[in-house]
């Protein structure tokens, strides 16, 4: 584990301590607000972990703070958002500045922690086996890593939402990037590899970070189908790329 990620951890022991968000970088401030100080920038890797240990939590105004330990008194101080739910593991919510067709971003809510695909990848069948296979999962994440590149451009059609960084929208115009368009383009291509009847229930898990019960509800598929669906296009979706 890295130094910079353990200190980040000791840091955010301190009272007035919280992450804030700045592009693709994640300030450790020290302060009640965006005046304070910065004593520490994490990269998307170490945010992750964070996630993971001690937890995160949305606070009110912008950014995180790390989630109580289980020996804390569990009531909030004002100005603090709650914490996750239980049974919703990698959840923090939140907003994601949202590309439209138009080419302008807006804002929209949603789960900044784990990917529903990274959750299920964990999940087990009744035999005790994991439930996606290694190819599935890998083909899912590469889907919604396409999708992340793709924020610097327009949308290329009206289904699929880009997936940008934490932190508030704006009405400005983003001119596209040829990355950006090229990966907006193996976005499309790979969600038609899946077939009109998969397609929905891939853009809405690996892309959108829906939770595979609202998929189902929102596609009309009885309560466990959309499991058999999701794996099914990720299974369509690592033919595409090739893996596995």
């Amino acid at each position: 584990m890295s130094r910079a990620l353990e200190r980040a951890r000791s840091l955010l022991d301190r009272p007035g301590a919280w992450l804030d968000q700045s592009g693709a970088a994640y300030p450790l401030r020290l302060g009640g607000d965006r005046r304070g100080r910065v004593v520490l920038t994490l990269d998307e890797t170490a945010f992750r972990a964070l996630i993971e240990r001690p937890g995160l939590r949305r606070r009110d105004g912008g950014g995180w703070l790390p989630r109580p330990t289980p020996a804390c008194n569990t009531s909030l101080s004002p100005g603090l958002a709650p914490s996750p739910p239980p049974g919703r593991p990698g959840l923090i919510e939140g907003e994601r500045a949202v590309m439209e067709a138009d080419g302008r971003v807006s804002t929209r809510r949603a789960n900044l922690g784990e990917s529903p695909v990274a959750w299920l990848a964990r999940r087990k069948d009744a035999s005790g086996r994991p439930w996606l296979s290694p190819a599935e999962v890998a083909a899912g994440e590469r889907l919604r890593t396409e999708a992340e590149i793709a924020l610097s451009g327009p949308s290329l059609t009206m289904r699929w939402d880009a997936l940008p960084r934490a932190g508030g929208g704006s009405s400005a115009r983003v001119e596209p990037t040829d990355r950006a368009l090229s990966a907006g383009a193996r976005v499309e291509a790979a969600l038609s590899a899946c077939g009109p009847r998969l397609r929905g229930m891939v853009e809405r898990v690996c892309i959108q970070g829906t939770s595979l019960q609202l998929a189902e509800e929102t596609l009309f598929l009885r309560r466990r189908q959309g499991k058999t669906v999701l794996k099914q296009g990720l299974q369509a979706l690592a033919e595409h790329y090739g893996i596995g």
